[in-house]
Parts: C-alpha cells; sequence; structure tokens
C-alpha cells in the first residue's frame, strides 16, 4: 500500500466528508484512503515532530497509523470527529514505537545504567488506566472520565477533545474542572505533588 507524502495545513473537509471515507476505507478503497492520507497527514506529521525530534520515528509512526487504518477503519463507525480518532491512533502508535526503540537500545548496550523512574506523566498515565485513577475514574460520571481520558491518556488539546466528542471547547474546560473535583473526591485528600495533580491542554 503506498502513500502519499505529508501534506500541509490542519485538517480539511467536513466530518461526514471524513465518516464517508473511512466507510469506503473499510470497504477496501485505497483512493479513499490516500484521500484521507492527504486531508490529515501534514497535521498529524507537524504533532508527532512536535513530540518526537527523530525525523525516521515520525515518519515511521505516520505511516503505520495510516497502515492501522486501513486494517481497522470499519471500528470507527461514526463515532466522534475522524480528526481525534487518527491522532489517538498516532499518540499510541509513537508511545509504541519509542518503547521498542528503547528496548532495542538497552538490549544494544547492556553496560548502560538502570532506567531512571518513571516521569510524573508516566505515573499520571499509568495510574490513570491501571491503578487507583484509573477504579476512581470509573466511580465518576461518564462524560467527566472520557474528558479526562481523551486529554490526559490521549494528550488532545481542548479544541480536538471538543470536536472528538462532539461539544463546544468551553464545556470541555467546564468538564475538566468538574472531573478534577471529582476525581479528587474519589481519591480522598490528594498528596502533595503527587500523581493526583491532573492538569489539562489547551
Amino acid at each position: 500500500m503506498r502513500l502519499l507524502r505529508p501534506a500541509g495545513g490542519g485538517p480539511a473537509g467536513g466530518d461526514e466528508d471524513d465518516s464517508a471515507l473511512l466507510r469506503a476505507v473499510a470497504r477496501g478503497d485505497t483512493e479513499a484512503l490516500a484521500v484521507l492520507y492527504d486531508r490529515h497527514a501534514g497535521w498529524l506529521h507537524a504533532r508527532l515532530a512536535r513530540r518526537c525530534p527523530d525525523e525516521e520515528t515520525v515518519r515511521e509512526v505516520l505511516q503505520d497509523t495510516f497502515v492501522t487504518v486501513w486494517r481497522s477503519a470499519g471500528g470507527h463507525r461514526g463515532r466522534g470527529e475522524a480528526g481525534g480518532w487518527l491522532w489517538v491512533i498516532a499518540a499510541r502508535r509513537l508511545v509504541d514505537a519509542q518503547r521498542a526503540r528503547a528496548r532495542v537500545e538497552r538490549a544494544a548496550t547492556p553496560a548502560e545504567p538502570p532506567p531512571t523512574a518513571p516521569s510524573a506523566e508516566e505515573r499520571v498515565l499509568a495510574g490513570l488506566e491501571y491503578g487507583e485513577v484509573g477504579a476512581a475514574l470509573d466511580r465518576i460520571s461518564p462524560e467527566l472520565a472520557e474528558v479526562l481520558r481523551a486529554t490526559v491518556v490521549d494528550g488532545l488539546t481542548t479544541r480536538e477533545t471538543a470536536r472528538l466528542l462532539g461539544i463546544p471547547e468551553g464545556t470541555v474546560k467546564t468538564r475538566a474542572l468538574r472531573a478534577r473535583r471529582e476525581l479528587r473526591a474519589a481519591l480522598g485528600a490528594p498528596r502533595p505533588g503527587g500523581p493526583h495533580a491532573l492538569g489539562g491542554t489547551a
């Protein structure tokens, strides 16, 4: 499957157009995939490059993102804005690629000192999915939990979260504040400087 080179600019076209393209991709339409790539690859590449300085990794992740889209387009089913869905895939592929590269580098240099402790962000993400924060998320309102998952776990901005969930940006900010209050209440009093000091992305 040959993909076009990254195009410039941000997401173009309407949500309905993207949904139609994804339905066509799910039916095996390579032309629809090429159009989708040409429409979204530019801004995806730019965002990935801000998170990863290695251009080769960024290109590989971008390619892998659209391979994943080709294989799983049928799973979109019109749920939310396609740009947000694509970014969730790309962000997770980037994490996978960085972890894989780190494993290779460690294997190539066994004499290196052990890895450093997880960063505060990694502890937050791990807690959101697996630890006590994850359990607390299940106890707060679903519409608040999904805002935290989009902005913290998936790293989306307020605007992208709004488009992904189909709600106004102001509602995203309001729900994020309420979600943090409910989460703190569910967890009890947070420890100073602990991993419960969650922040959103503007």
